[in-house]
């Protein structure tokens, strides 16, 4: 089987620069712990206050990164580009418990890259354009949600005073 969808690419451009919107997003966001799972078949209601404080308040958290940029030293020419995996195990379960098949974008990724133009973009695929394809009002109504969620993390890090 195969179905076309329609995606929504988000292009914002960032008025700060690359270090200090890394080191931002890095406070904003809390790491995601890689044994966070320990205990979850046990004492699955622990895990998810455990979730929840991580979340804090953006109810999102960084579960990794890749640094693109660096492996383009490969090439020999570096650059400043990095891609986060955010989302929160909450929001994706609840989510998935609907429909597994949005796992598929759970975490959800962002990459953030100065341009050959000398200016700081971060990128993103809108959330509710990659889990609306599952025709689940409740699952696309969460991913609106998550719509708001990044772009209000992506302001909060170009915005934050250092």
């Amino acid at each position: 089987m195969n179905t076309q969808i329609n995606i929504s690419h988000q292009c914002i451009t960032l008025k700060g620069t690359y270090e200090n919107f890394i080191q931002n997003i890095e406070t904003v966001l809390n790491r995601l712990n890689p044994d966070w799972s320990t205990g979850l078949l046990d004492d699955p209601e622990a895990v998810k206050q455990q979730l929840a404080k991580v979340a804090g308040n953006t109810g999102l958290m960084i579960f990794g990164q890749q640094e693109h940029g660096k492996l383009l030293n490969i090439k020999g020419k570096p650059k400043k580009a990095i891609q986060y995996l955010i989302g929160n195990p909450l929001t994706a379960s609840e989510m998935t418990q609907y429909d597994i098949r949005a796992a598929l974008y759970a975490p959800l990724r962002i990459i953030v890259y100065e341009g050959d133009d000398h200016i700081l973009y971060a990128e993103y695929d809108l959330p509710s354009t990659l889990f609306g394809q599952f025709g689940n009002e409740k699952i696309l109504a969460i991913s609106k949600g998550l719509d708001q969620s990044i772009l209000e993390v992506i302001f909060l890090a170009d915005n934050k005073i250092k």
